[in-house]
């Protein structure tokens, strides 16, 4: 389970992704590295914007992984509104997309992720991202 020595509360994630095999790819690699954490799941930024506003939508502390390419409202659309919310502009998001493209990878960080991932980077399975986390979120504190 991804947790902080310092914080009492494990981490949810919340993973925005539209594609059934990469979401699938995210929750096998999760339950082969034993992390049990809460997991949610929107395929927008819409459906995501919905579970972050609604009181008890997503436990508190979370992390976000975003792909960037999707329907209705894409990742970056959901990053510049997550920055303008008093509410969720702390929300603590790792990009996790197959855009190689710098326009891309500069607004995200403009946005203030945590990280920009590549999908192909990821290895088989998504183990080194899950690998990642696990050992990142040893390391930090999060806004409770």
């Amino acid at each position: 389970m991804i947790t902080n020595e310092i914080q009492t509360k494990p981490v949810s994630i919340l993973l925005i992704e539209d594609d059934e095999v990469d979401a699938m790819g995210v929750e096998r690699a999760l339950r082969k590295n034993k992390i049990l954490n809460k997991l949610y799941r929107a395929r927008d930024g819409i459906e995501a914007l919905e579970l972050l506003r609604t009181p008890g939508g997503v436990d508190h502390p979370y992390i976000i992984l975003l792909d960037l390419n999707m329907p209705r409202m894409n990742g970056l659309e959901l990053l510049e509104e997550l920055r303008r919310d008093p509410k969720l502009t702390e929300s603590v998001v790792f990009v996790l997309t197959t855009s190689k493209d710098d326009e891309d990878r500069t607004a995200a960080y403009k946005n203030h992720v945590a990280g920009y991932i590549l999908k192909k980077n990821v290895g088989d399975g998504f183990m080194e991202l899950i690998d990642m986390l696990d050992r990142y979120w040893r390391l930090v504190e999060l806004p409770q």
